[in-house]
């Protein structure tokens, strides 16, 4: 394949209906002299390729014989595209004018390896949307929040967070990368398949000397949930295991031990409030993603040390310092303009 200056890779599996309502955008608002759009497959079985072919021949098409999910049907995608951006970009978003414009500052500074846009719900668009909103962040425990966003708490879009700034997780959603900068500590890891992927992804590249910035000039409307519908156990599931997988790959060694059993603690906890709120398949979900990430031990204490050689930043800035759920329940702050850096 041909070098681009940015490739948009869209990853598709049974998203026809997404393709139909979201493409239009992006092929509008894409500069073709300078970018490329792709869509990877994750072997869909309904007619998502046939309507793509027909309606947008100028589009590439990358096939794969299964469903690999987010992750590794991604880091599929990528090795086989040449360009000097990626951006990774759900089959649900709506894109706006000037939405590339982030390339200009990644061109500027050659630090910043990841940026993500300001994400507003399509479904109510004076909102921030759940899976990212105006930046992420994780706190001492492992726990994501963004900017606009709290666990279950979001905000509305006043404009309090237009500021361009250093964050520490960009969302999957809409991803712009900086192809070398991936490559160079591993890309995606396969083996998260959905949720989190993005937030480990992030940490290494923080680990390596490299900046992830939010930019609030360039808007995106994401529906969320659109190929893994949110509140299922397929999702708790995930959210645990891949949170305990992120965190023993990432964890500086000096709290390794103390992080990782508060969590084991915490998980069941909160396993057995689904249990007696009878919600008996959360219960199980949680109970799986234990004995998954038990399983997957030896695999991650590889990962770690390939991770631990290669770091040139030991602790990160924008990891909170506190319990971001202790503050939310207890202390009661439910915006993050309340949290204390």
């Amino acid at each position: 394949m041909k070098m681009t200056k940015v490739a948009i890779v869209i990853l598709n599996w049974n998203g026809k209906e997404y393709l139909e309502r979201f493409l239009p955008s992006v092929v509008e608002y894409s500069d073709q002299s300078y970018s490329e759009i792709y869509v990877a497959d994750n072997h869909s079985s309904d007619d998502s390729i046939d309507f793509i072919k027909k309606n947008y021949p100028e589009i590439q098409i990358i096939s794969f014989d299964n469903n690999y999910g987010f992750a590794q049907g991604y880091v599929k995608a990528l090795a086989q595209i040449k360009s000097e951006y990626y951006v990774l970009l759900n089959s649900d978003v709506e894109v706006t004018n000037q939405w590339l414009s982030i390339i200009e500052l990644m061109d500027k500074d050659m630090s910043i390896a990841a940026v993500m846009p300001k994400i507003r719900s399509y479904s109510n668009k004076n909102y921030f949307e759940y899976a990212g909103a105006a930046g992420g962040f994780i706190d001492k425990y492992g726990y994501p929040f963004c900017r606009g966003r709290i666990l279950n708490m979001i905000e509305k879009d006043n404009g309090q967070y237009n500021d361009l700034t250093e964050i520490f997780w960009a969302s999957g959603a809409c991803l712009f990368l900086r192809s070398k900068a991936y490559f160079e500590v591993g890309g995606l890891d396969k083996d998260f398949f959905a949720h989190m992927e993005e937030i480990d992804l992030c940490w290494r590249l923080k680990k390596s000397g490299y900046k992830i910035v939010y930019c609030p000039e360039a808007t995106v409307y994401h529906v969320g949930g659109g190929t893994l519908p949110n509140n299922t156990r397929r999702k708790l599931y995930l959210n645990y295991r891949n949170n305990l997988f992120l965190l023993y790959k990432n964890l500086p060694d000096d709290n390794f031990y103390l992080i990782i059993i508060t969590r084991l603690f915490l998980d069941i906890l909160s396993a057995f409030v689904y249990l007696f709120s009878l919600s008996f398949s959360f219960f199980a979900a949680v109970i799986m993603a234990h004995f998954s990430y038990y399983f997957s031990i030896r695999t991650l204490k590889k990962k770690r040390k390939e991770i631990n050689r290669n770091t040139k930043v030991y602790m990160p800035n924008h990891i909170y310092k506190s319990s971001i759920i202790y503050d939310f329940f207890f202390r009661k702050k439910r915006y993050f303009n309340q949290l204390n850096f």
